[in-house]
């Protein structure tokens, strides 16, 4: 299949619906990416023959679905080269289990933890409400000029650094930290390290072991898999480092009116019935995942990404923000002078096309970039060139009818 872009469509059903009397042109990836039909098949077939709780019970229902739960985990191992891999609800709670469950316990006030300018919301908001509660300070890496993160400054705001949190991918920009360097720095001046990886893991293999990391968070629903389900890779020392911040059934040893013990493993920090038909349809989304070529298509994908942003740029009035180089995702984010973004967007939904509006949830990076918003297509697995040239020519109409 790797490589067969029809075979690829042919996966996924959605991709035969029409919007507004129209073929759907979804380009709206970076958001949440659409489902293969073998993963609404294995979350369909879970609750239609194997529907039971798992780790309590010794009936074969609960058996065959705490099998095809740990499963995923197990999948997602050897998918990230991670030892411990712990399910949240997705990249957000991800951040928010780090923060509560190591930041709480081993950030002192004055201790430092240094973001960048162009984090996520879910990885500024977090670490404020920890700034509030315990005192310790926050230090943002500004973004350069060119979209980049500005690297000197970043060596210059060091000292005191506890954790560093930092996003792989900007899912504004596109752009592609320089993770490694990032990395080397913040080892060398004693500093762990989280990194925000949902916008790459849709479209790399990453080894967390070999990345010499402390945390790293990411959702199911940006790799083809189910919402509501993610995780947080932990380094095995970190995780002893850890207490739970929620508790209840299953992440418990023993309770007495006394007090409790807890579990050693992953479950510590998944206290109460877990998702699982979303595991179910996580593990299948990895197993389809497996068969595709992701450098090939991320290659192709930028390719496309640069024609588009090429071809905006060549529209009197248009901004395009990133710099398209190798590594990065294929995102474009893009403004109007005289088209406003969600009137763009209305119009292009108006004929099948649906692109992203509004701050991304990247408000301290619009405020840099000099927006309140953009407009962004964000391309992936099943997108073509000719669905790229539609929505083109359809911008290209837009503008002119609004000039």
């Amino acid at each position: 299949m790797s490589g067969d872009l029809m075979a690829i469509r042919d996966d996924f059903p959605i991709l035969q619906r029409e919007v507004n009397g129209r073929s759907l042109i979804y380009f709206d990836n970076a958001a949440t990416t659409q489902k293969p039909k073998v993963v609404i098949d294995a979350m369909t077939d879970y609750y239609q023959s194997m529907n039971a709780n798992v780790h309590r019970a010794v009936h074969t229902l609960a058996g065959e679905s705490t099998e095809a739960y740990e499963s995923c985990r197990e999948n997602l191992r050897k998918w990230f080269s991670a030892e411990k891999v712990i399910f949240t609800s997705g990249t957000t709670e991800a951040i928010n289990l780090a923060a509560h469950a190591w930041g709480k316990h081993n950030l002192n006030k004055g201790d430092v933890v240094l973001l960048t300018e162009m984090e996520h919301h879910s990885d500024i908001v977090p670490w404020q409400m920890l700034s509030r509660e315990i005192g310790v300070e926050l230090r943002y890496v500004p973004v350069a000029e060119d979209h980049t993160l500005d690297m000197e400054l970043l060596r210059a705001s060091m000292e005191g650094v506890k954790l560093v949190c930092f996003v792989h991918t900007s899912n504004v920009l596109g752009a592609r930290n320089p993770v490694e360097e990032i990395v080397s720095i913040s080892k060398k001046h004693g500093a762990k390290v989280l990194i925000d990886a949902a916008q790459a893991v849709p479209h790399s293999r990453i080894d967390f072991t070999s990345m010499n990391i402390d945390f790293l968070a990411c959702s199911a629903h940006k790799m083809c898999g189910p919402t509501g389900i993610g995780c947080l890779l932990v380094s095995p020392g970190t995780f002893l480092e850890m207490e739970p911040f929620m508790g209840g059934g299953d992440m418990i040893e023993t309770v007495t009116l006394e007090g409790s013990t807890y579990q050693k493993n992953e479950h510590k920090f998944e206290a109460g019935t877990p998702k699982i038909a979303e595991a179910v349809g996580w593990d299948a989304a990895i197993n389809w995942l497996s068969k595709i070529d992701l450098q090939f298509e991320h290659e192709r994908l930028l390719d496309m990404a640069r024609h588009t942003a090429n071809r905006l740029r060549a529209i009197p009035g248009m901004t395009v923000f990133g710099q398209h180089t190798d590594g990065d995702s294929a995102v474009v984010s893009f403004i109007h002078d005289k088209v406003h973004p969600e009137d763009m967007a209305r119009l292009l939904d108006a004929r099948g096309i649906a692109l992203r509006t509004g701050h991304h949830c990247a408000q301290p990076l619009m405020e840099k970039l000099g927006v309140n918003g953009t407009l962004r297509a964000s391309f992936y697995l099943y997108n073509t060139q000719e669905e790229v040239e539609t929505m083109l020519s359809t911008i290209e109409s837009i503008v002119e009818r609004f000039s």
